[in-house]
Parts: C-alpha cells; sequence; structure tokens
C-alpha cells in the first residue's frame, strides 16, 4: 500500500515562492518509479498536470510553469518537491501529488494541499 502526504502549501504574495514537498511511504521507493510528480486543480476547473518525471529522468512541465517551477526527488528522504517561483494568482489551486510504481500500473494519489496567491 502507498500513501503520499504533501505539505508547504500556504497562502503568498505574487511574485513569491513555495516549496511543496510529497512524503512517501509504504511499498514504494521514490527512486524506482515508474512516474511520479504533481497535478494541480483550480475551483471549477479540470486537474491539470504541472510537472511530472517519468522513468527517472524525462521531466516534463506545463507551459504556464515553465521556467517558475522545478520538480526534483529526494531519493533519501523519499520525497518528490515541487519548488515554486514567481507565482501568479492563476496558481492559485489545490495541488496534488501522484506516484505511478510501474508502467500502466495504478496511480496514487495524495489528499491535496492548498496554494493561494494573492496581495
Amino acid at each position: 500500500h502507498v500513501q503520499l502526504v504533501e505539505s508547504g502549501g500556504g497562502l503568498v504574495q505574487p511574485g513569491g515562492s513555495l516549496r511543496l514537498s510529497c512524503a512517501a511511504s509504504g511499498s514504494v521507493s521514490i527512486f524506482s518509479v515508474y512516474a511520479l510528480g504533481w497535478y494541480r486543480q483550480a475551483p471549477g476547473k479540470q486537474r491539470e498536470l504541472v510537472a511530472r518525471i517519468i522513468s527517472g529522468t524525462n521531466t516534463n512541465y506545463a507551459d504556464s510553469v515553465k521556467g517558475r517551477f522545478t520538480i526534483s526527488r529526494d531519493n533519501a528522504k523519499n520525497t518528490v518537491d515541487l519548488q515554486m517561483n514567481s507565482l501568479k494568482p492563476e496558481d492559485t489551486a489545490s495541488y496534488y501529488c501522484y506516484v505511478r510504481v510501474i508502467y500502466r500500473g495504478p496511480e496514487y494519489w495524495g489528499q491535496g494541499t492548498q496554494v493561494t496567491v494573492s496581495s
């Protein structure tokens, strides 16, 4: 069983930064999973991909966050992190981390953490 717990969300002013962290526990090692990453969902909108790492090395970002957000993983801590810089009001959403342990296997999701960008 895989459990994911996000942290690091909060209220920040436009232009500010936040770092989200997702701790994985259970029968999963961040080092060896097929895919991991972050999605977000704003009120009234569909959940959208923010950033992900596929097969350990292939990194994808949504166009809207390229150059501002950085996804990384800490194998020692078994976490996947999202550094968010130059935040904009449109980044306001609930952020969810996910893990897919094996190719075409099930996805596991965290409970989400709220990010609000407002002055």
